[in-house]
């Protein structure tokens, strides 16, 4: 609410003005009275804004002076910035001061109206008595003095609670999991079964875990969720659809295209699609979006059933569980009564029951839970339109964190958020200070949003838990308190003149097209401090965006108070250098345009906070300016494979706690040693160019052992002769073992490894990848490593035998990996173990581009569920196949030695027992495939009795196949001569 804005913003500026540097340089430019003043006024009217808190929830008067209060918080706020920022302009530019010294020398005292006090004087005068005016309605308004009372700090243990805690679904759940395990008939060969109910009834959480059980997982051969939301995009829906079930990107024009497609997927086969948030009720519009659907197997289903309320007695259970911790008040007897009046007032909504609940976690007396239970706000006349229990769980919250969540209100409904990417906004936007607690910013929004994740506020995403979202109720919520100084924009919004001066904040929809007409009268909206392109639902790589040149050239220079701009993704050619004058500008996001470089004088932004070309695939330099961005934290340009160069003096912004990618380079170009100033870098970062390095004792002055890097990558060019020297360089540049969950080493010319390459130490290491390490003669222990799932190799022409080096310890080997893939290995002959158990857990196994591998001794592969072999021989292929006896997915591509398919191991190893899918493709000397016996004992065609699928194409001397009567699902292609004999047993 207007309160919890005003007073984040009054906190902010006493902190501004309490600074050292600021007051010094007000003094010099005769400002610092007026500052005084202003600063004695406002301390007068902080102290009243406990008790209006309380007043303004049912007095309007005192809503309408909070709201006049926060606009001037907001101006007041933007004159201080005005000062530092004139201030960082002033140290930066010295010979600038100095020339205009000499010029105001020159001209008469009455002339000299452009120094910093000339201007704002008058300015600060104005703003100070609109202040004291405020503090004179205090009597009219019966405002006091009133300490705030102590909040309770005694918390039970506050976290974010799994949604599998469900509490009185039981019922349902299981009725439901047995209709989608049915297979019933029906005239339109699918069937929808809808889940209705009232908003925070739980109807995402009903499907979200059918959709995630396990019966339901093995039922279904593919499954897609899709958020629909308000906007019934029918070639959206289809696309999301396809890239769920075919699991690849295709780019189509138009939507017949796409569901000729789709339906090729869906043919023959059971499938469940989830449509969370649906509103559209247009027949035509169903009868199109499930054409595809007719080609699909029995049993598919395409939604649910029907939720109401919980029962006072599941309610009950449930708030208890998040109140605390336990399902019933049998040892919390004192506190049943208040409970059971609060869960009654909830009226049976689930996701009110759990905010209610998470915020009496913070409460451990009965008279606090009294004060719940008899709070003004249940009975609000507005009640119907925000739910009265998530206004009390948010009137709860401390001012910042109120403000924090009143931000996202800015964010559509369905939005999917990056957690990193959404506190970068709030310090962006002054609401995280690193003074308070003597924590840094982005330490400090990682504890809000925990916060507000653990109240509910924020949740998973339903398909996706990398990202957040707000239920719909939650962001009315926040649509509802951010007030009238934030704005949504659509194409439906209606824009008021009076309005455009108050809006402080706007986010709008990124479209395919973004024209100038649409935004053309938020040139006077000349106190934005948010512009920010947001878009909802799945956005494909081929999706394209264009911005009006006129938005860049004609609008931005009249919105000098920018402090977020965001173009994500906008099929942008070039940044216009008066965006270099947004000198109050935090942060920019210019990811995956099409920019080549960046302004040149884009070191005016001293401000600049975060900048982000994350994906600018054609960024071919920085500008030298680049060097003055000395407030600069976080610089994102991965995914930039045309810069090449970064300047020397990066490691002079001594702020940088982000810097995604390192270009060693020579003379004048950024060298390895500028890391050492670089202190708080962490996160993900590559370090390319390595070849580069000099010497071993510059690579140890990176000091990445220092560093908290949870990914690294490090590159060599492929020139690189210098083998002693690699590895002396890649032995300094050992991470943190405590941080590193990503190691990357891609074109390494040492002979050898180091010897923290697969030391147990990395105890947090999960995926490995060494690429073109061409002059290996041995790969380093891997196996050692306790918590290593995901470990590819490729490109090693030395390695010949892979046997105990790989593994070397006593424990299990490889105890916890799950994926493994070899590539382009073109020396590899022998691999062997004399190890029992290896590779316990692993599930996928890729073998590609091996063609001497011949000796194979690998032990059983029990957990083994997918096997891909491309470009191997004849008998490492048949051990491999002996090995992978629990097998559900064979692929065998491009294995020209097999003539004959494996029946005789499979008799004698009794393997390929679970196999359901064969794929197997350019083995173009294979004359048969499946073996017709007549005795009954026929071991080799039972034990392909799971065959669904088969697939066979380009196998030019095929002559004879024989395949199970079990199989859905037989593709062949270019293979077969007319006398082959195709048989199904």
């Amino acid at each position: 609410m207007a309160e919890a804005a005003a007073a984040a913003l009054i906190k902010v500026i006493f902190e501004k003005l309490a600074v050292e540097a600021f007051k010094k340089y007000a003094r010099s430019q005769n400002i610092h009275s007026e500052l005084k003043q202003l600063g004695i006024t406002l301390s007068h009217i902080q102290a009243l804004l406990n008790d209006a808190s309380h007043k303004e929830i049912t007095h309007e008067s005192v809503r309408l002076w909070l709201t006049s209060l926060q606009h001037l918080a907001y101006d007041i706020d933007d004159v201080l910035d005005d000062v530092a920022t004139e201030a960082i302009n002033r140290e930066l530019n010295p010979e600038s001061e100095a020339s205009t010294s000499m010029v105001r020398k020159l001209i008469p005292t009455c002339c000299t109206n452009f120094s910093l006090s000339h201007r704002l004087s008058p300015k600060l005068d104005s703003i100070t008595t609109q202040l004291q005016h405020l503090e004179k309605q205090k009597g009219d308004l019966g405002l006091i003095v009133k300490d705030e009372k102590p909040k309770n700090t005694s918390r039970r243990n506050e976290t974010s609670l799994l949604e599998s805690d469900v509490v009185g679904r039981e019922g349902e759940r299981e009725k439901l999991i047995n209709k989608l395990l049915q297979d019933e008939p029906s005239k339109e060969n699918f069937i929808i079964v809808p889940i209705v109910g009232m908003g925070g009834v739980g109807k995402t959480t009903m499907a979200r875990i059918l959709y995630n059980d396990t019966r339901v997982r093995d039922h279904f051969k593919l499954k897609a969720w899709v958020c629909v939301s308000d906007e019934f995009d029918i070639f959206k829906i289809s696309e999301t659809i396809y890239q769920s079930v075919a699991k690849k990107s295709k780019q189509f024009k138009y939507l017949n295209q796409l569901q000729v497609a789709l339906g090729e997927e869906l043919k023959d086969k059971r499938f469940l699609v989830v449509f969370d948030d649906v509103w559209n009720e247009n027949y035509d519009d169903w009868e199109n979006l499930v054409r595809p659907f007719h080609s699909r197997a029995t049993g598919s289903f395409n939604h649910l059933d029907h939720l109401e309320s919980l029962s006072h007695d599941d309610a009950l259970s449930l708030f208890a569980l998040h109140a605390l911790g336990v399902v019933n008040f049998h040892l919390h007897a004192t506190l049943k009564a208040q409970a059971e009046g609060i869960v009654k007032k909830c009226s049976g909504l689930p996701l009110a029951i759990k905010a209610i609940g998470r915020l009496m976690r913070t409460k451990t007396e009965r008279e606090e839970w009294n004060d719940v239970l008899n709070s003004e706000i249940w009975n609000l006349e507005n009640a119907n339109e925000i739910v009265p229990a998530l206004r009390l769980s948010y009137h709860d919250l401390s001012a910042d964190s109120k403000r924090l969540f009143a931000y996202c209100s800015l964010f559509p409904k369905d939005f999917l958020f990056d957690k990193e990417e959404l506190i970068l906004l709030w310090i962006a936007e002054g609401y995280l200070n690193e003074s308070t607690a003597n924590k840094s910013p982005e330490r400090l929004g990682h504890e809000y949003f925990e916060k507000l994740l653990s109240r509910s506020f924020f949740q998973p995403a339903p398909n996706d838990e990398s990202f957040f979202v707000m239920h719909d109720l939650m962001n009315d919520l926040a649509t509802f308190v951010a007030g009238e100084y934030f704005l949504r924009f659509d194409n439906q919004t209606e824009m008021a003149e009076e309005a455009l001066a108050k809006y402080r904040h706007m986010s709008f929809m990124r479209e395919n097209y973004v024209g100038f007409q649409k935004f053309e009268a938020f040139q006077r909206a000349r106190s934005l401090r948010t512009l920010l392109a947001v878009h909802v639902g799945a956005e494909t790589r081929w999706s394209e965006f264009y911005l009006s040149n006129k938005i860049l050239v004609d609008l931005l220079p009249q919105l000098p108070l920018l402090r977020v701009l965001s173009l994500r993704r906008f099929k942008i050619s070039e940044v216009p250098d008066s965006i270099c004058c947004l000198k109050h500008l935090r942060y920019l996001n210019l990811s995956e345009t099409r920019i080549s470089k960046l302004p040149e004088n884009v070191g005016n932004l001293y401000n600049l906070l975060t900048l982000i070309v994350f994906g600018c695939k054609i960024l071919t330099k920085l500008p030298k300016s680049f060097l003055k961005l000395k407030k600069l934290r976080h610089f994102d340009i991965r995914n930039t494979p045309l810069l090449e160069k970064l300047p020397s003096g990066i490691g002079e912004l001594r702020n940088l706690q982000t810097l995604t990618k390192i270009v060693v380079g020579g003379d004048g170009e950024f060298a390895i040693t500028e890391l050492k100033g670089l202190k708080d870098i962490h996160g993900e970062i590559s370090i390319e160019g390595l070849n580069k390095v000099q010497s071993s004792m510059h690579a140890r002055e990176a000091n990445l052992s220092l560093k908290r890097i949870n990914k690294l990558v490090l590159k060599w060019d492929d020139g690189s002769r210098r083998e002693t020297l690699d590895k002396e360089v890649l032995n300094e540049l050992k991470p943190n073992s405590d941080q590193l969950i990503m190691l990357v080493v891609k074109s390494y010319k040492g002979i050898e490894f180091p010897n923290w390459v697969g030391d147990p130490s990395f105890n947090q290491l999960v995926h490995v990848s060494l690429h073109g390490c061409r002059k290996c003669k041995s790969l380093p222990p891997l196996g050692k490593l306790p918590s290593l799932k995901e470990l590819s190799i490729q490109g090693m022409d030395e390695v010949k035998v892979i046997d105990l080096e790989l593994t070397r310890t006593n424990d299990v080997p490889f105890s916890s990996l799950e994926i493994l893939r070899f590539e382009d290995m073109s020396s590899w002959e022998v691999w062997s173990t004399n190890s029992e158990v290896i590779f316990p857990c692993l599930q996928e196994l890729q073998i590609k581009k091996c063609p001497n591998l011949s000796d194979v001794s690998l032990e059983a592969l029990p957990s083994l569920r997918v096997l891909k072999i491309d470009g191997c021989c004849e008998s490492g292929l048949r051990s491999l196949v002996r090995a992978a006896w629990a097998v559900e997915e064979l692929s065998i591509f491009n294995c020209n030695e097999i003539r004959y398919s494996w029946e005789s191991e499979a008799k004698a190893s009794k393997v390929l027992v679970n196999l359901k899918k064969l794929q197997v493709y350019y083995c173009k000397n294979l004359v048969s495939l499946g073996e017709k016996e007549e005795d009954e004992d026929n071991i080799g065609i039972k034990l392909l009795s799971s065959l669904r699928k088969l697939e066979i194409q380009s196998c030019d001397s095929m002559e004879r196949l024989f395949c199970p009567n079990s199989i859905e699902s037989l593709v062949i292609s270019d293979c077969m001569p007319s006398s082959t004999c195709c048989c199904c047993l």
